[in-house]
């Protein structure tokens, strides 16, 4: 859904909902009815009937009779419509769970004043006006409690319904898919030339599901197309707030105020550029070593990339209001997503892959923006260990996935909670390689000198009495002994 909706295109979606011969259970007419609470249970309903007529959007407009379907006019004005004192709009959102896009639109029609309700559909659990789901039924809305066999329907229907195939603008022309899409860009990722002419381009990105063909002429515009290849993702309403913002601080704490920027292309075709901008501001080392100067980045920049793609793929699209963040600080940089990932993050190394996205993750693979294999997390403990860096950490908190990665730190630096994970780690790594943690590996990992085994020993013991490694071998000495992560 594009944030303008030009007022030709308002008028001609008007004239095309009057030519319907009744009301639809996605579509209902209103002349001045606007009480609000009668809205609120119509944004549910008719929210919960598009998913079901497997439409986009669903409407509600003001100024239209009942019967016969003619403009006659209204005098709602939901600009200044209240409850209480509160602005309508902000209490219809507030009264929905979960929470969906829907827009006024004020628009005259043959002189007359109409109002447009454009209410985006029903995704992953039904929609809930102050605690109660609705649905329509023919031409009535009704608790969808009272209809179970259409509950059951919309369950199936969202168990089976992808992020990726939604509509993020419906009905558009051949000329607005390649104004709102950076086509190049896919043609380049694909590395393929472009196409001589305008109907091939429009094939090409019909078959890998970016458009697909509106039933009322044109294309839609798929939520797969729009979050990867959105020349701005501003002009898609439902996924602007998913732009990645990239955040700067001067210090180690949020408090220490920074620069702000907000990716506003689509993942593909802004990926390198982002990647660039993320590590154009990691802070650097100077290093030296035989009469040379050399500048390091503090932390490696591959692993970087891998964590900032991860973010992107696996993050939940149905959680409103968040989208993917990057922030960076003088001690660490931290790579945030919404939604809690489908593998403990204990996990990461080892287990296969899962995404929640799957369309969004193979055009990914298949663009080389991210593994195939799912080795990505195996990739950046690996860059870690080589930089000799704290171990990273994966956690979730309230509801969010979040990767940490750590500047250097001497290992007389690091806490107890800090060398635990990193030793496990390093089993993991170890382990999914056919390896198996030493105590001259563990001295490896962390730069300890040969002479010193004893503090290696010490950071394995600090590991079994945690419980996250055990010892494979108890029948050899202790320069023999080898361990494995506790669930191996």
């Amino acid at each position: 859904m594009t944030t303008d909706r030009p007022t030709d295109y308002l008028i001609s979606l008007v004239r095309e909902l009057c030519k319907l011969p009744q009301e639809t259970e996605w579509v209902e007419f209103k002349a001045n009815d606007a009480e609000p609470q009668q809205i609120g249970e119509y944004l549910s309903a008719l929210a919960n009937s598009a998913a079901l007529a497997g439409k986009a959007f669903a409407y509600l407009v003001w100024g239209v009779s009942d019967g016969e379907h003619t403009v006659v006019g209204t005098k709602f004005s939901p600009a200044t419509a209240k409850v209480g004192n509160e602005e309508l709009e902000s209490w219809l959102l507030r009264s929905l769970a979960p929470k969906i896009h829907f827009r006024f639109f004020d628009v005259v029609v043959d002189g007359l004043s109409v109002v447009l309700l454009e209410i985006e559909r029903a995704f992953r659990q039904p929609v809930q006006f102050q605690g109660t789901e609705f649905i329509r039924v023919g031409t009535y809305k009704k608790r969808l409690k009272d209809f179970p066999e259409k509950e059951r329907a919309l369950w199936r229907l969202f168990d089976k319904a992808p992020f990726e195939s939604g509509v993020a603008v419906e009905r558009v022309t051949d000329d607005e898919v390649l104004r709102l899409l950076d086509y190049p860009a896919y043609f380049d990722l694909m590395e393929r030339s472009l196409p001589e002419n305008r109907a091939g381009i429009l094939a090409a990105l019909e078959d890998d599901k970016l458009i697909v063909p509106c039933e009322a002429g044109g294309w839609n515009i798929t939520n797969l197309g729009a979050i990867l290849f959105a020349k701005h993702l501003d002009d898609f309403a439902v996924l602007k707030r998913k732009a990645m913002r990239v955040i700067q601080y001067h210090g180690n704490s949020r408090t220490d105020g920074g620069k702000e920027y907000v990716s506003g292309k689509g993942y593909a075709s802004g990926f390198e550029v982002l990647i660039g901008y993320v590590n154009g501001l990691l802070p650097s080392n100077e290093v030296i070593g035989q009469a040379l100067r050399k500048t390091m980045p503090m932390f490696p920049e591959l692993a970087v990339r891998e964590l900032v793609a991860n973010a992107l793929i696996h993050q939940d699209f149905f959680v409103t209001g968040a989208g993917p963040m990057v922030e960076i600080f003088s001690d660490r940089i931290e790579i945030t997503n919404p939604g809690e990932p489908l593998v403990d993050t204990l996990r990461f190394v080892d287990t296969p892959p899962k995404s929640r996205n799957e369309g969004v993750a193979s055009l990914l693979r298949r663009f080389r923006i991210c593994e195939e294999r799912g080795s990505g997390i195996d990739k950046v403990i690996r860059l870690v260990e080589a930089f000799q860096l704290p171990a990273p950490i994966f956690e979730v908190p309230d509801g969010f996935t979040r990767s940490v990665l750590f500047a250097h730190r001497p290992l007389t630096q690091m806490n107890k909670a800090d060398r635990i994970r990193a030793v496990y780690q390093h089993a993991c790594l170890l382990y999914v390689n056919r390896g198996q943690l030493t105590n001259t590996s563990i001295r490896e990992r962390f730069g300890i000198e040969p002479a010193n085994k004893a503090a290696a020993s010490r950071l394995i013991r600090e590991a079994l009495d945690a419980g996250v490694i055990r010892l494979v071998n108890e029948d050899v000495g202790d320069k023999l002994r080898a361990y494995l992560p506790k669930w191996a």
